[in-house]
């Protein structure tokens, strides 16, 4: 089965963040094996850099402002060009840090969402829905309207 790593820095504190991710990775277990990797904060971007470059696998999503937007519909492109291949995807969230310059580096693809700041604990909802949106756009699901 395809595989999806959601690699973040920092731990969800909140229960309804927690709820809403499991709705999400239960939708999402039907289209891919999809896992949460929880790595701990460091005191800035570089301390978490190596642990996030070790932990990063196959084709590599960095999360970042600065990085190109797609439609919905664009990103369902881009996965359904993955998995059509095969590939392993890893999203990679920062921590309220961000993420260093190595770990973008080392990224093959930097995505935005918007041009505002979300906390990276709802953005893991965001992404995790949008993931799903894609998986219901590419099967022809009117989910996406």
């Amino acid at each position: 089965m395809f595989k999806i790593t959601i690699l973040c820095v920092g731990k969800i504190k909140e229960d309804f963040y927690r709820s809403a991710m499991a709705e999400y990775l239960k939708r999402l277990s039907r289209f891919a094996k999809t896992e949460v990797r929880e790595l701990p904060e460091g005191k800035s971007i570089e301390d978490e850099a190596d642990g996030i470059c070790k932990a990063m696998k196959g084709y590599v999503f960095a999360l970042c402002i600065e990085g190109k937007k797609l439609s919905s519909l664009n990103f369902a492109s881009e996965i359904k060009n993955l998995t059509d291949r095969g590939e392993q995807i890893t999203f990679v969230i920062g921590s309220s840090h961000g993420l260093s310059e190595k770990v973008k580096e080392r990224a093959d693809f930097r995505i935005s969402f918007s041009d505002m700041t979300f906390p990276h604990q709802l953005m893991r909802v965001i992404l995790a829905e949008q993931i799903y949106r894609a998986f219901m756009i590419n099967g022809g699901s009117e989910y996406h309207k």
